[in-house]
């Protein structure tokens, strides 16, 4: 049985690596250290930890924590669009929501074949289920093309912000 002073010592030589990780995926240095001393006390006060699994751990609790960040985050911001809905504070941000969405239609053009019929009658408010009944498929596939879909669309929009 290790003591708790080796055991956080064994924790505490990961903290740069799962900051780091964490800091690749969030905004903020803070959240970013915030999810790393999460991760860091959630192995400690986990008791049936494998020590030879520590480094596996932290980074499957740090990844879950970001995503936990995330959540949160898009949360607050589908209650902001309620409370203000399409009410862009400036025209600036207008501007800028009307560029973006235009952008993305066309990105969405770039899809082939289920994907991109899946993403325009989301477009039009038609729902994977309501879609699946429609055309004869399976609501689980409508679903997967959505994901795919969106995940596709997410790259190339964070590519494009990279360049």
């Amino acid at each position: 049985m290790t003591t708790p002073a080796l055991r956080w010592q064994q924790l505490l030589s990961h903290h740069d690596r799962i900051h780091r990780l964490a800091r690749s995926r969030l905004r903020g240095a803070a959240e970013a250290e915030d999810c790393a001393q999460e991760a860091l006390l959630r192995a400690a006060a986990f008791d049936a930890l494998d020590e030879s699994r520590i480094g596996p751990f932290l980074t499957s609790v740090t990844l879950r924590l970001c995503t936990d960040v995330h959540r949160r985050e898009e949360r607050a911001r589908r209650v902001l669009r309620r409370v203000l809905p399409g009410n862009p504070t400036s025209p600036e941000e207008a501007v800028c929501a009307r560029a973006e969405d235009a952008w993305m239609l066309r990105q969405v053009g770039r899809l082939t074949g289920l994907e991109r019929e899946v993403m325009l009658a989301r477009r039009e408010g038609i729902g994977t289920r309501e879609y699946a009944a429609r055309n004869g498929i399976s609501a689980k596939a409508v679903e997967g093309a959505y994901t795919r879909a969106r995940a596709r669309l997410r790259r190339w929009y964070d590519h494009s912000l990279a360049c």
